[in-house]
């Protein structure tokens, strides 16, 4: 004890040494380590992470021995782990005990261990990996004879949060992390109204009472994209509750548009994750989400009573959808009538099933959910079924969902322009195609709900009182933006914005590019796409604290024929545990840098002066039916055409039987303009069809 209390002596901070003297002092015999070290677990064969390549792993299982004497009552294990993407069982003496928290944040974990499960002398504990390819770091394990309640009730935060403007409580997300940065077990009271997970609060009207264990945490509270963040540090002592002030406000302006999350799930009514229905009310609400799509798992359910229940209706408006599930893709439909019948998902033939879905009644909106997903042994956009370059569906039949999903927070992509690419062929082929942003989110924190969002252009006065037919005749025009952490807002000669035809215009095109975001996300690039090829870059520097990331004025000359603008704007991903950008789902890379992404849909550009927008397809049809397929004839009359064009008119003559990768072709390409030659050479690199 001497020598503890000279390391006390040494601390400079009164709070904090009380913390030690506590800790050293009041917890003697009831909580020791099982073990210090981490270890490196694998099932994979090669590593999945770049920063495990070289790492030799411990092994697929870890089994640790420790001596203990027998528990009468409860007692609590709590774990270490990081990057646990899927089930990982714990067992204590042969007797399953859980599993580690599916969660790929660095976090502490928490057991309850039955009365009995220690024996008296030397127990044995195992963690036991699953099925599924996962490599994960499992650490420092302390043994806690009490039950989690007494063990996580030794200090008391009450914690208050408040709009700084007009000083209301809000409804909230509250981050919890110790002094290694991992989320923090916490307990909090069956009674109260709250969405709790390790680290990770939800509270509906601001307010919280949580236990912790001693010792030294940051607490965050945030809520959602549009608002910035306060913090503070917090020294835990035994027996003392401290009372925490946060304060936050609105930084994102964002009038005239709606806050939509398309793409929402429980773990009551979809069968997995780990949200209940009352706990979904209280994300919904605590990350600033007002228009939020049910799309439960073919199934058509309405959460305006648990709204109500909650107290979280005067925050959104709710809306009924269904993400039918089936064997040749997943897609949301919305709105529905709760008590209408279900679409047929047990469809395979494309056509059929869309119409299954369009038939039931109300349905005005059908995205297609993350096409480059591998689900049920589909790929929607797999090189077999879909040309990423033409935009052509190979399986025979013309795409009629109106919408896709660019960006989804919950099945990110390890290339986050993949499906932009994708969606740009879809443009190009002639399709009025919807680009949406969505989190789709089974869980109260290991995704977070709204992190991918689409903006729809709608009165937003008042939240609990959207006007679907309003949002539904926006989002079908194409008046919607995608955002990940930034919004990007265009306009075409001050007078067009996205979703419009920009008529009348001079000699040179004037586009104004406008990037927001809360103060914790940075941008450090935007991007200017002409039918999907880009035209312009811009790096900037943002301010850390500054709302507008940047204000972009580009002149352009106009094209000699219609075109499609979108601008895309990106930056670092956020890391910190209030906010952070997942992994991919399905890398298809080691190798991951976190992006922030904000973009817009398209401004529809009538560079020919003809009233109306033509697409690359149809021009390269135009072409085509005058000059025939012979490439004599068909190159040169290409020239004023951007490549965009030219791949259209290689896979029109590809389809015509014509060979494009013969010599005939190869040889005329060559005193082709470059953007032919460019566009042939794309399509030429696509598989042919079988």
């Amino acid at each position: 004890m001497r020598s503890c209390l000279a390391e006390f002596n040494k601390w400079r901070t009164p709070s904090l040494a009380l913390a030690l003297l506590t800790v050293l002092t009041g917890t003697v015999g009831l909580v020791r380590f099982v073990n210090r070290k981490s270890y490196y677990l694998t099932t994979l064969p090669e590593p999945e992470w770049q920063e495990f390549v070289g790492k030799r792993p411990h092994g697929s299982t870890l089994n640790l021995r420790f001596k203990a004497q027998p528990n009468p009552g409860e007692a609590t294990l709590f774990i270490r782990q990081q990057d646990v993407k899927f089930e990982w069982r714990v067992e204590l003496n042969g007797r399953q005990i859980g599993t580690l928290f599916r969660m790929e944040q660095n976090l502490v974990h928490t057991l309850p261990l039955p009365a009995g499960a220690l024996h008296d002398g030397e127990n044995a504990l195992s963690i036991h990996p699953p099925q599924e390819g996962d490599d994960i770091v499992v650490g420092e394990i302390q043994l806690d004879q009490r039950p989690p309640k007494e063990a996580l009730n030794q200090a008391s935060l009450e914690i208050s949060v408040v709009d700084s403007n007009s000083h209301q409580a809000l409804p909230c997300r509250i981050t919890l992390v110790d002094k290694e940065g991992a989320l923090a077990p916490l307990y909090t009271s069956p009674e109260e109204q709250l969405a709790m997970r390790p680290g990770v609060v939800y509270t509906g009207n601001g307010k919280a009472k949580i236990g912790v264990r001693p010792g030294e945490y940051t607490l965050y509270a945030t809520r959602g994209f549009e608002y910035g963040l306060d913090s503070t540090k917090i020294f835990a002592t035994t027996g003392q509750t401290r009372q925490v002030r946060l304060a936050i406000r609105r930084e994102v302006p964002t009038p005239g548009w709606i806050a939509c999350d398309t793409h929402v799930h429980t773990l009551t009514y979809s069968g997995h994750g780990d949200a209940t229905l009352d706990e979904r009310m209280l994300t919904i609400a605590g990350e600033g989400i007002e228009l939020p799509i049910a799309t439960e798992h073919n199934a058509q359910v309405d959460y305006a009573a648990a709204a109500r229940r909650t107290h979280m209706d005067p925050y959104f408006t709710p809306v009924t959808g269904n993400e039918v599930t089936t064997q040749v893709g997943h897609f949301n439909a919305f709105p529905m009538k709760p008590d209408s019948r279900i679409p047929d998902f047990h469809l395979e033939n494309r056509p059929q099933l869309m119409e299954s879905i369009r038939l039931t009644p109300d349905v005005k909106v059908v995205i297609l959910n993350h096409p480059r997903d591998f689900h049920t042994g589909f790929r929607p956009f797999a090189e077999t079924n879909f040309n990423k370059v033409s935009g052509e569906n190979l399986q025979g039949q013309e795409f009629s969902f109106d919408a896709v999903e660019l960006t989804n927070s919950g099945a990110l992509r390890s290339d986050l322009m993949e499906v932009y690419r994708d969606w740009f062929a879809l443009l190009n082929y002639g399709y009025r195609i919807v680009g949406v942003g969505s989190s789709d989110c089974h869980d109260v924190s290991r995704y977070i709900l709204g992190q991918g969002r689409t903006y729809v252009m709608a009165g937003d006065s008042d939240p609990a009182r959207i006007d679907l037919d309003e949002v539904c005749r926006n989002f079908l025009r194409g008046r919607v933006l995608v955002s990940m952490g930034l919004l990007t807002q265009m306009r075409v000669d001050d007078n067009f914005g996205v979703g419009e035809l920009a008529t009348g215009m001079g000699k040179e095109i004037g586009v104004t590019v406008k990037v927001y975001g809360p103060s914790w996300t940075n941008a450090d690039k935007v991007e200017l796409f002409s039918n999907g090829v880009k035209i312009r870059e811009e790096r900037i520097k943002s301010s850390a604290k500054s709302v507008e990331k940047a204000d972009i004025h580009w002149v352009i000359s106009r094209p000699a024929h219609d075109v499609y603008l979108v601008a895309i704007a990106s930056g670092p991903g956020v890391t910190v545990p209030y906010w952070p950008i997942p992994r991919p789902y399905q890398p298809s890379s080691r190798r991951w840098e976190p992006r922030v992404i904000g973009s817009t849909n398209p401004i529809w550009v009538d560079a020919d002066e003809d009233k109306k927008y033509t697409c690359p397809r149809a021009y390269a049809k135009s072409v085509i039916e005058r000059t025939g397929p012979d490439p004599a004839k068909l190159l040169p009359a290409l020239a004023t055409f951007d490549e965009v064009v030219a791949a259209q008119a290689a896979s029109l003559c590809q389809a015509a039987g014509r060979d494009i990768r013969g010599l005939e072709f190869q040889h005329l390409l060559k005193t082709a303009t470059e953007a032919t030659q460019r566009g042939f050479a794309a399509f030429i690199k696509t598989p042919r069809p079988k």
